[in-house]
Formats: C-alpha cells, sequence, structure tokens
C-alpha cells in the first residue's frame, strides 16, 4: 500500500511538472493536504499559475473540478445551489451549486463578504451542505482549495479564525527562478506556434490568408541568437519591475508590479507577430 501511493504521487507530481514550472514545493503541499482529506488556502500574486496548478491536478486524478469567482454581490445560494420550482410537476428540484464537485478553487476568497464565506464552513467540515432543511452529501474526496491576492487588501473581507481553522495549510506561491521563467516562456513559445493558437490569433488579428500561410508553413527570419537576446531584454526588465516602493500620503508602501510571467510571453508573441507580418 505505500509503495502504491508513494508511486502514484510521483506520477502526479511529474506529470504536473510537464505543464508547471518552478512551483514544486507548493505542488507538494497540495498534495499533502488532498491525501490527508485537508484544505488549503494558497496565496499568490496574479500570474503565478494557481488556477492552472488545481485545474490541471483535477485531470490527472480524473476528479471533477469546479471553480468560484468570489465577489462582493455573491450569494451562499451560489455556492450551494438553491431548489427551484417546477411549474411542470409542481415541485421543489434541486439545482445544485457548484460546490458539487471534488476539487473546488475558490478564486479570491477574501474578496466577498463572511456572510457567504461561511456556506463553505459546513462543506469544509463534514463534507455536506444543507439546504432548505435537507442534508446533501458531498464528493469523498471533496476538497476546497482557495487563493488570495497579497498584494491588494482594499474592499476584501479578511477570513475569521473559525474559518482559517478549516484550512490545514497556508501555501505560498512566489514568482519563479530565472531559469525556471525562461523555461516557461519556452513552453509558452511551443506552445504559441500550434496551429490552434495561431487559428485564434488570425481570427482576433483579421490577418491576411497570406499572412497566415507564412505563419504557419515559414519559421520567422528573426535568428535564434536575436530571440534569445530579445527575449533576456525583456525578462531582465519584467524582473526588475517587479518590485517598487513609491511615496503614498508619506508613506513608503512596497507593492509588487504584476509582471507575471505572462508579459513575458505576451512580449515575446508580439515580437514573433512583428517579425511575421
Amino acid at each position: 500500500m505505500i509503495e502504491y501511493v508513494s508511486s502514484t504521487v510521483e506520477h502526479i507530481r511529474r506529470e504536473l511538472g510537464k505543464i508547471i514550472v518552478g512551483q514544486d514545493e507548493p505542488i507538494e503541499q497540495i498534495l499533502v493536504a488532498l491525501l490527508a482529506e485537508g484544505h488549503a488556502l494558497i496565496e499568490g500574486v496574479p500570474g503565478t499559475a494557481k488556477t492552472l496548478t488545481v485545474k490541471t491536478l483535477s485531470r490527472i486524478i480524473n476528479a471533477n473540478f469546479g471553480r468560484i469567482q468570489f465577489t462582493p454581490d455573491l450569494m451562499p445560494s451560489d455556492i450551494t445551489g438553491t431548489n427551484v420550482f417546477n411549474v411542470a410537476t409542481s415541485t421543489f428540484n434541486l439545482r445544485p451549486g457548484p460546490i458539487f464537485t471534488d476539487l473546488l478553487l475558490a478564486d479570491e476568497i477574501n474578496r466577498t463578504p463572511p456572510k457567504t464565506q461561511a456556506a463553505l464552513l459546513e462543506a469544509m467540515e463534514e463534507r455536506q451542505v444543507t439546504i432548505d432543511g435537507e442534508l446533501h452529501r458531498l464528493s469523498s474526496i471533496f476538497t476546497v482549495l482557495a487563493t488570495e491576492n497579497p498584494i491588494e487588501y482594499e474592499g476584501t473581507y479578511p477570513l475569521p479564525e473559525a474559518q482559517l481553522d478549516r484550512f490545514m495549510l497556508k501555501i505560498l506561491l512566489d514568482y519563479p527562478q530565472e531559469e525556471q521563467e525562461r523555461q516557461v516562456v519556452a513552453n509558452w513559445e511551443i506552445f504559441s506556434r500550434s496551429a490552434t493558437r495561431m487559428r485564434s490569433l488570425v481570427a482576433v488579428a483579421k490577418w491576411s490568408p497570406r499572412a497566415w500561410s507564412r505563419a504557419c508553413n515559414t519559421t520567422p527570419s528573426t535568428s535564434c541568437g536575436e530571440l534569445e537576446r530579445i527575449r533576456s531584454f525583456i525578462m531582465a526588465r519584467v524582473r526588475a519591475l517587479r518590485w517598487r516602493c513609491c511615496f503614498v500620503r508619506k508613506r513608503w508602501l512596497q507593492f509588487a508590479v504584476v509582471t507575471s510571467p505572462h508579459l513575458t510571453t505576451c512580449a515575446m508573441l508580439r515580437v514573433q507577430c512583428c517579425d511575421i507580418v
């Protein structure tokens, strides 16, 4: 049994590593929470693959994936579901909410009022929800992976201690190292050259058929050395802009400029598109 669990975990980590680069420790902590039947609170700036990690994990283990974007106007019934009156049968039928899943991503959970946050308490503790006095069981592997944005707290509702106690781990996601970020950009560039990706770009940019043919059948005239220098320059500028200090109301506040790896890849795509068209 121990050998089976070990080999299964190693397989999941290996498959996740093909998509998620530079987040080995957070991935291990997420697997710990999943195997221990707990829940995890993930904190990280935008663009650090929080949603992609959870979605990829659900595909690997063949589990149902649900996502809730928490907003100030979100109601508890939007999470748990509600009973809807059926005129044809004159009965109430349950319309289940997104909580009826295996892996639930609670995105930016601190942006909704405590009343809505409390809708998760029963589900996280007992893996069940009560709707109009009727008990409904959830999946046996039901796991909540909630996210928080650490760079902006205006208009947020900090989680109360009673709800923080429901989370087994608080996982911190940071930007990848420089070499790991290079790998992220390289992986994205390979994907961006696929026919599906280029076809979607043509639909948006309304390229001419001639430009589309050149994009699919030829390689950019920019040499590999030039692309590498451009890539290095863009990455250096992006990484340098991530942390800055600004003087606001006579106080120095350190804040993160949201320059995720996506910005680097978008800049590289712009270079390649200019070279193609």
